[in-house]
């Protein structure tokens, strides 16, 4: 098979961290790997494939090398900057940010909802938001069969959603220290208050998960709320998702819809007390989903929890899954 190049930006992040771990999980056929980040976090250390690497600044030339692929984690700012002189460069990017998902001309991308996206990209890929990564993988397979009609989404989001400072904010309340990232402290706490508000009352995040579904499922008009909310557990999203769909539906063939369909794990007996928890879907790259019940206030739709390691699967797996993707379909 043939080998390629790999430059990974925000290596010394904690998505960026957590790709260099999972690229060397799926065992890519990468001939080399280069490491970026800031001035400021350059010079840092790291072991790939049991070679010591050092972290280069990010600069315009960095991609003159000639890399075939880029996983990006560095935020909004450097990838707008960043990421096209790399295309240009004839460099395929994979972004973690937010900067490009719903720029019309860019795919976002899920690998087992819609990996024929891919092929319709420009050199540039969008990873979706971590909260609507888990959601649409049962989501696609339950609109494939019964249509969906109308999404709610309730979130309980880790601290690590946050990134680093996130998760040294928990650990401050723990130590009755004050909040430095968050407006309030998490501990004891539930934050409704993830990216910034708008003027329509929702944040950002709550946008973000409304129309990268329906920009996933390729359903511009579905119709869809969502209030995201900020919970004090160190790592892995759960979410409550309600679903009204256009078709009737057999309860017990859903649930083996659900059990077939790929990157699903279905965890949902609750006479023994299993279901998803976050505990058990952190260090994994599957969405778990229980509590799987019909929802009587509508003719037709369900309730179910849902819940996946948002750092893995929300993030460093979903990109390198779309590498992997790329590297299967430059080989066919």
């Amino acid at each position: 098979m043939k080998e390629y190049k790999l430059a990974i930006v925000g290596a010394t992040g904690m998505v960026g961290r957590k790709v260099i771990e999972v690229v060397q999980e799926y065992k890519l056929p990468i001939s080399q790997c280069s490491f970026f980040a800031t001035r400021k976090s350059a010079g840092t250390d790291f072991f790939f494939n049991g070679k010591q690497c050092l972290v280069q600044e990010l600069k315009s030339n960095s991609f003159d090398e000639g890399f075939d692929f880029a996983i990006f984690s560095a935020g909004s700012e450097a990838s707008k900057f960043f990421a096209p002189i790399a295309a240009e460069k004839g460099c395929i990017v994979v972004d973690n940010s937010s900067a490009f998902r719903m720029d019309p001309d860019v795919p976002l991308v899920v690998p087992e909802v819609n990996p024929e996206a891919i092929m319709g990209h420009h050199n540039i890929i969008a990873n979706p938001n971590c909260s609507t990564i888990q959601a649409v993988l049962p989501l696609k397979a339950l609109d494939d069969k019964y249509g969906i009609k109308r999404i709610i989404y309730s979130t309980y989001q880790a601290v690590s959603g946050a990134g680093q400072e996130g998760v040294n904010d928990l650990k401050r309340g723990l130590e009755d220290e004050e909040p430095k990232k968050f407006p309030y402290p998490i501990v004891n706490n539930c934050l409704p208050h993830i990216d910034s508000f708008l003027d329509n009352g929702y944040t950002k995040e709550e946008e973000k998960m409304i129309n990268e579904t329906r920009k996933i499922l390729n359903k511009p008009n579905l119709k869809i709320t969502a209030t995201t909310v900020r919970v004090p557990v160190i790592n892995s999203h759960s979410e409550s998702i309600n679903v009204e769909f256009e078709n009737e539906f057999d309860l017990k063939e859903l649930r083996e819809v659900l059990k077939n369909a790929p990157g699903v794990i279905v965890q949902d007996d609750p006479e023994n007390n299993i279901y998803p928890l976050a505990i058990h879907a952190t260090g994994h790259d599957e969405s778990f989903v229980g509590r799987i019940r019909r929802d009587f206030s509508v003719e037709s739709g369900i309730n179910f929890w849902c819940v996946a390691d948002n750092i893995r699967k929300g993030a460093a797996s979903n990109a390198v899954q779309i590498v992997q993707k790329l590297i299967e379909f430059d080989n066919k």
